[in-house]
């Protein structure tokens, strides 16, 4: 399995994900073997006649997207930050219930967004460079409007699509692929009205042990928005799991951790010395905080200037940790049966609640959330061909 962050790039709001090793079914050509465009098809069942999406990535490192009519738009660079995109490259979406078909060529680090009731705005910086829609700066134009997105990347190898909440739970998507072979997978998402139940479920915890989940709300007047992941808010959420990570780095103190890198680094084992996790290989993990946990991505799991293998190892133990199954399966990721993610009274509740609601158990709701054993259950959300031919994705209401 190749990982969101190894095939989605960066993008101005990208989140830091595994890189999970090869990609998969290439046989490692670098032929190309992709046609040059996909079809996307975008179904309306958002319940709103005033639907637009937007899809925008880059080609050769430039920006990119793509208008109504299937062509490309490139923004030049401006010479003022946050200047207005210069052309309108809203897709309409028509009425309820219909599709709506264009061409897409190869991009990456790309994504669809979807949005009803009004446009989004977009803005490029010099460079030039896509200021994306935020959830997080309240005086974005696009913060209290019905939003939410999908990821891709469609190269020379295939085409990946994800749905994620590693940000974010909005107005859910739903993904089906279809390749040129006939073959078709497809990624159901959350259901409509998702943001209802999973705000809630973060509410009734918030109540239950006194963690600030209710906050992870955000509404329009007393109607949720939206739900974001723990980790925007990980200052707040202060020692949560500090007791957990006490237990786990007493456990092997006394015992030894199997990790196996599911890679070319094989299986390495590792025990607690001098305050320290240290594998065999040499490299050393400290003791990480709520916020690393929440983040996977700074203290000991932080990827700048980490070594190919302790990227192989930081997914494992990430993911252990957000699961809350590091202290009780030694055996990494090889031992983790999903029944028992999520049983710690203290745990990454979001991701919990996530998981939870969505019917098929697949999506993204940590960044190491496509962490699983060699042949085991795929909780990605992703669907991927290297002969795509049609992909689907059907809009649903942010409330039923």
């Amino acid at each position: 399995m190749i990982s969101r962050r190894a095939f989605l790039g960066a993008t101005a709001t990208a989140v830091a994900v595994p890189a999970l090793g090869g990609l998969a079914g290439t046989g490692g050509s670098a032929h190309a073997r992709t046609p040059q465009k996909f079809t996307l098809e975008l179904v309306n069942h958002s319940g709103s006649g005033s639907a637009f999406a937007y899809i925008v990535g880059l080609s050769d490192g430039r920006p990119l997207f793509v208008k109504p009519d299937g062509g490309s738009y490139f923004p030049p660079s401006p010479s003022e930050p946050v200047t207005p995109l210069g052309q309108d490259c809203a897709i309409p979406l028509g009425a309820p219930g219909t599709a709506t078909r264009l061409a897409v060529p190869r991009m990456y680090g790309a994504r669809i967004y979807v949005v009803t009731g009004s446009k989004l705005e977009f803005f490029v910086n010099p460079g030039p460079h896509v200021v994306h829609p935020s959830f997080l700066n309240t005086g974005d134009p696009n913060f209290a409007r019905d939003w939410s997105f999908a990821e891709f990347t469609f190269n020379e190898a295939e085409l990946f699509v994800n749905v994620s909440y590693v940000d974010f739970v909005a107005a859910p998507l739903g993904l089906s692929l279809r390749s040129l072979s006939g073959r078709t997978e497809s990624v159901p998402g959350l259901p409509a009205g998702a943001v209802d139940a999973v705000s809630a479920a973060l509410v009734s915890q918030a109540s239950r042990d006194g963690a600030p989940w209710d906050r992870l709300v955000q509404r329009d007047g007393g109607t949720p928005l939206r739900a974001m992941s723990a980790h925007y808010q990980a200052t707040e959420f202060g020692s949560y799991l500090a007791g957990y990570v006490d237990e786990v780095w007493n456990t092997y103190t006394g015992s030894t951790l199997t990790v196996d890198t599911q890679s070319g680094f094989g299986v390495l084992t590792a025990r607690v010395s001098g305050g320290l996790l240290r594998f065999d290989n040499g490299e050393t993990f400290a003791k990480p905080s709520t916020a690393d946990v929440l983040s996977c991505d700074s203290g000991p799991f932080s990827l700048a200037g980490a070594s190919p293998v302790r990227k192989a190892i930081i997914p494992r133990l990430a993911a252990a940790l957000n699961r809350t199954t590091l202290r009780d399966n030694p055996d990494q990721p090889g031992g983790e049966r999903p029944e028992l993610f999520y049983r710690n009274p203290r745990t990454n509740h979001y991701a919990r609640i996530v998981h939870e609601t969505l019917p098929d158990n697949r999506g993204y709701a940590f960044p190491y959330d496509d962490v699983s054993p060699t042949g085991g259950q795929d909780f990605s959300g992703a669907v991927r061909s290297g002969d795509p031919d049609v992909l689907t994705v059907t809009v649903k209401a942010l409330h039923t």
